[in-house]
């Protein structure tokens, strides 16, 4: 891997990256993101591990790492997800699924279906013969 690659692609702690995975540029994969074998990562994906992110606490004092819970994202091997994406956590994206450009995924995604939009909608489900 480049040094120019490695600048651009931001991983966090306890993230899993599974094998054979192509992870293209500007992509953040956040704690608690697992990206199961084969899968593809279109440039400038953004995984969310968080539902509902507040700076503060009620009191007005700073959040720490002790006030928050990390809410985790499974993607499934040879899943695609296209540039642009936004993946929200607690979401699992099926094996073999493809998520569009620019989708912003709030809902699992079933094996071998095609979502997209905002938020993103099945489009359809991939046959036999289709890859992947």
């Amino acid at each position: 891997m480049s040094r120019a690659l490695v600048v651009l692609l931001r991983f966090k702690k306890n993230a899993i990256i599974g094998a054979r995975c192509k992870i293209s540029s500007h992509s953040f994969i956040c704690e608690g993101v697992t990206i199961e074998d084969d899968v593809f990562i279109g440039h400038h994906v953004c995984f969310v591990n968080d539902l509902f992110p507040r700076a503060c606490r009620p009191d007005g004092t700073l959040q720490t790492e002790v006030d928050w819970k990390v809410i985790p994202i499974v993607v499934k091997r040879r899943a695609t997800i296209g540039s642009g994406a936004v993946i929200l956590g607690g979401v699992t994206i099926g094996a073999g699924a493809i998520v569009g450009a620019g989708a912003v995924v709030t809902k699992s995604v079933a094996a071998r279906t095609v979502v997209a939009g905002n938020p993103a909608r099945l489009l359809r489900t991939l046959d036999e013969g289709e890859a992947p």
